[in-house]
């Protein structure tokens, strides 16, 4: 997901999605430690997709405040 889309999010959007992406962070963890996904760089990918969330909603907290 790129940055533009993100910050195109409202806030309460964003912050379930960055609950979901965590859920399906964990849950390709878990997967990956029992048997190999076919593509291990989506862990990384889903990992700075999440940074990426959580920055921005830090962002709109530090500018409302």
């Amino acid at each position: 997901m790129k940055i533009a889309e993100i910050r195109e999010m409202s806030t309460t959007d964003l912050v379930e999605r960055i609950e979901t992406e965590v859920a399906n962070y964990q849950q390709m963890i878990l997967n990956h430690s029992i048997s190999p996904l076919d593509n291990p760089a989506q862990i990384r990918q889903l990992r700075r997709t999440i940074a990426r969330m959580k920055t921005v909603l830090r962002e709109r907290e530090l500018n409302n405040k």
